[in-house]
């Protein structure tokens, strides 16, 4: 594991602390070959320099975000911000289903809108093919 994200994860209480770690370890399991870092204070992957997924500590939950979630169409995401991101909270590592977990991090390899260029766009998302 990134070892800043690591250190992300021990900083969180307990019990976000093991989701935090399921989350990173199941990431890293699913999304092979995907860069990892702390990005606006957040452990985020990346693939090609795109933002895919990653997780945040909220104030009664942590967030999981994969930044073109709404076009995985899958359950259990929810629709996040004015562009393509969904999320799923999770209070407790055991709300974690892996299976479904894996699942998405398949489609977020698969199914790409390019937000590593959306400034140079002017806000306009792009599909990456």
């Amino acid at each position: 594991m990134n070892q800043e994200i690591k250190a992300y994860n021990d900083s969180l209480p307990a019990s976000d602390k093991a989701i935090g770690q399921k989350l990173a370890q199941e990431i890293d399991k699913h999304l092979v070959g995907a860069e990892n870092k702390i990005w606006h204070r957040h452990p985020v992957w990346f693939l090609n320099g795109n933002p895919i997924v990653g997780y945040s500590k909220l104030k009664d939950s942590v967030r999981l975000l994969f930044w073109s979630g709404q076009s995985f169409e899958k359950e259990g995401l929810q629709p996040e911000g004015s562009f393509k991101a969904a999320e799923v909270r999770y209070t407790d590592v055991k709300q974690i289903d892996t299976g479904l977990l894996k699942r998405w991090l398949e489609k977020s390899a698969k199914i790409q809108w390019d937000y590593k260029n959306i400034v140079k766009r002017k806000g306009v998302l792009e599909r990456l093919l």
